[in-house]
């Protein structure tokens, strides 16, 4: 076991640097945030019935409180420890991960996630067969067994609309109105995707090198998109494998924060706008982002006035969507929208 302290202050910034030549076929990169029980299943889920090839496995942990630092150290001795003595946030912890990797290539997979019998075998013989395949990613299932959408269509003003007002669950077989979470595909077929959920990426070290680390402006959610683009834009495909497949149970670590997290994801999406799209565009998107959370309040209102079995549900994301569209129609957030500058707010 080979723990590494990490100061809160140090990053790897944008440059791809890498401590380590790479001398192994693959690192499992791991970022965990006080979801201990789940970080422990995915340790032992790492077994050579998922992958066939030499692999690392390396740990970042956002400052724990859990014990989740010290079940790795006493049950995990062949894992490497990066402890952060702050919480880093996703992208940046992965960064810190990939900086001291030595694999070819790379799995950035979640805390909460169980990796199924050959699924990282499946990853990495798809890669190495396919040279121009930058990011793969497999099937995602839901800890209930059913399929979990963890591919998406880049977004845009239209398919964002169609989300906001609810048109791609209204009509989910339309594909004119479910061009963003493709309600419509049932992630049966293998295929290029524009966007894979970042809780399971496999990558080519040859194809980050060329992208570039994960930015670590997004503190948590959003950089899926923004990367999963970055390859695409750069002429390195991200391919969806449905042969290949894991578990993603979700919300380990964002469940200890519903509201903060909940904020942080339009916070993210805001971000993204503001780095790929023009100004006109991103005043665009807000509004329809102020409009999906309205009209999302009324009904979860509607819903938990009905006082239906999930009564209490509907109250909790009430509650979340009131802060979320405070914190949206607060005057630091709409003068750094309107500026359309990237700020300590967006």
């Amino acid at each position: 076991m080979e723990t590494v302290v990490q100061n809160s202050g140090e990053s790897v910034g944008g440059q791809v640097y890498f401590e380590n030549a790479p001398t192994l076929d693959l690192s499992v990169i791991i970022v965990s945030w006080n979801a201990r029980d789940y970080l422990v299943q995915c340790l032992n889920s790492l077994s050579s019935d998922v992958c066939r090839y030499p692999m690392e496995i390396i740990v970042v942990d956002n400052a724990s409180s859990d014990g989740s630092p010290e079940s790795v150290e006493q049950g995990f001795p062949n894992v490497r420890l990066i402890r952060n003595e702050a919480n880093l946030g996703f992208a940046k912890a992965n960064n810190l991960g990939i900086a001291q990797s030595r694999g070819r290539y790379l799995a950035l997979i979640n805390s909460d996630v169980k990796v199924l019998p050959d699924c990282i075998t499946r990853l990495v013989d798809y890669c190495a067969q396919h040279p121009e395949a930058g990011m793969v990613g497999p099937r995602i299932l839901g800890g209930d067994g059913k399929l979990q959408r963890s591919c998406h269509g880049f977004p845009n003003l239209w398919n964002m609309f169609c989300r906001g007002i609810a048109l791609d669950s209204l009509f989910p077989h339309v594909r004119l109105f479910g061009g963003y979470l493709m309600p419509y595909w049932d992630h049966d077929n293998l295929r290029p995707v524009d966007i894979l959920s970042g809780c399971f990426w496999l990558v080519r070290r040859e194809a980050l090198l060329k992208v570039g680390l994960l930015d670590e402006g997004f503190f948590m959610y959003g950089e899926d998109m923004d990367w999963c683009r970055r390859f695409w834009v750069n002429d390195w495909q991200v391919v969806f494998i449905p042969g290949a497949e894991a578990i993603h149970y979700g919300g380990a670590s964002s469940a200890n924060a519903p509201v903060r997290f909940f904020i942080e994801k339009q916070r993210a999406n805001l971000r993204y706008w503001k780095k790929h799209h023009s100004w006109f565009a991103q005043q665009c998107f807000f509004l329809i982002l102020c409009l999906e959370q309205l009209l999302r309040m009324l009904g979860y209102a509607a819903a938990w006035c009905g006082q239906t079995a999930r009564a209490q549900e509907h109250r909790l994301k009430l509650t979340r969507g009131f802060q979320c569209l405070l914190w949206l129609l607060s005057p630091e957030t709409i003068a750094a929208v309107a500026a359309g500058k990237k700020s300590s707010q967006v």
